[in-house]
């Protein structure tokens, strides 16, 4: 009986790590802004974007093999669906707990609409077709201002609303034991939760039976049809539910911005989520995590230091920071594949 009251070293150990992670997740927003200022705090925020949007990606691409290089719409579609909703645009302010799910289902559904038309498509043409849902997405957003102004063409819309709970907005500030908090740290910790729901969502799916019907369609589709597996649903599923987590962090992205344009959402971006998915370890959900964090924070990293050290060195700059932050990238990811080409942490 003394054994069942007290728990087990496994148990205390978990308990522990989880308590540990939880509190460091709680204190690091203050320890970045002390330790390196307001503005790498927001460069954080922006990284969880992109790790929603990554894990999104990584259904996609990672568990299901199926490539998608327009992905950028659906975050675009998430984006635009708050901006509508809660923006002068339309004089609409609904609220945050109503427009999540709102972005989160029209993503969805957007997903199903790119994923129907392709089924039966693979490899390069899957790739082409779904670059061209990307680009028409976008476009279809910059001409949207007649003869009913909906998007407010390239223009954008600005003023958005930033998430609200009650009475009480994330624009506000408070106080705290002495310790001011801004929107950048309710930002972060929205987006904490969101990255922690997602990760446990993922786990779930890969290891249950539609996890593992995508795993098949990504080995060998025609054998994984063979055996019985509804292809056409499961892909049909992958699409949904990728573009739905894009759809999330779009809406979070929107609000957090307070503005949002059709140049935000280029095919570069696009190509810069696929590079987190292989770069971390496609279909490694820690890995994908591991390849945003990688490839927002270190060009950022190289582009802040890029100025000094050349001076340090030549007395003047000599390559402009941008153009070496893109060559050392470049350069990384080329290293990466040639040595790493399953990812830096794959399965």
């Amino acid at each position: 009986m003394i054994l069942k009251i007290f728990p087990s070293n496994k148990k205390l150990k978990f308990i522990h790590g989880l308590l540990l992670i939880t509190v460091s997740l709680i204190f690091l927003p203050f320890i970045i802004e002390e330790s390196f200022g307001r503005s790498w705090l927001r460069i954080f925020d922006y990284t969880l974007i992109y790790v929603l949007l990554a894990l999104g990606l990584n259904i996609v691409v990672g568990f299901a093999g199926l490539l998608d290089l327009g992905y950028i719409a659906f975050f675009a579609v998430g984006a635009y669906s708050w901006a509508i909703l809660a923006s002068p645009q339309f004089d609409i302010h609904l609220s945050f707990l109503i427009i999540l799910p709102i972005s989160f289902l029209t993503a969805g559904f957007f997903g199903v609409l790119l994923g129907a038309p392709t089924l039966r498509l693979r490899g390069d043409y899957l790739a082409i077709v779904t670059l061209g849902f990307g680009e028409i997405i976008r476009i279809f957003l910059n001409n949207l201002d007649h003869p009913v102004n909906v998007t407010n063409g390239p223009v954008g819309i600005n003023m958005i609303d930033p998430v609200m709970i009650g009475a009480f907005s994330f624009n506000n500030k408070i106080e705290i034991f002495g310790i001011q908090l801004t929107n950048l740290h309710f930002y972060y910790y929205l987006l904490v939760i969101c990255v922690i729901l997602v990760i446990i969502i993922c786990q779930r799916l890969e290891n249950s039976s539609i996890g593992r019907a995508w795993v098949a369609i990504r080995e060998d589709e025609v054998a994984a049809e063979a055996m019985g597996i509804n292809t056409r649903n499961v892909k049909l599923l992958a699409f949904a539910m990728g573009a739905s987590f894009g759809g999330v962090s779009g809406a979070i992205f929107s609000s957090f911005q307070g503005f949002v344009s059709p140049e935000s959402f280029i095919l570069i971006e696009s190509i810069m989520v696929l590079c987190m998915v292989v770069l971390g370890g496609m279909g490694h959900i820690y890995g994908v995590v591991l390849g945003a964090f990688i490839l927002v924070i270190l060009p950022e990293i190289i582009r802040s230091a890029a100025a000094p050290v050349q001076e340090s060195i030549f007395g003047f700059v000599l390559i402009d920071p941008e153009s070496l932050r893109m060559i050392l990238f470049g350069l990384a990811l080329i290293l990466v594949m040639l040595y790493r080409p399953k990812g830096l942490w794959n399965k």
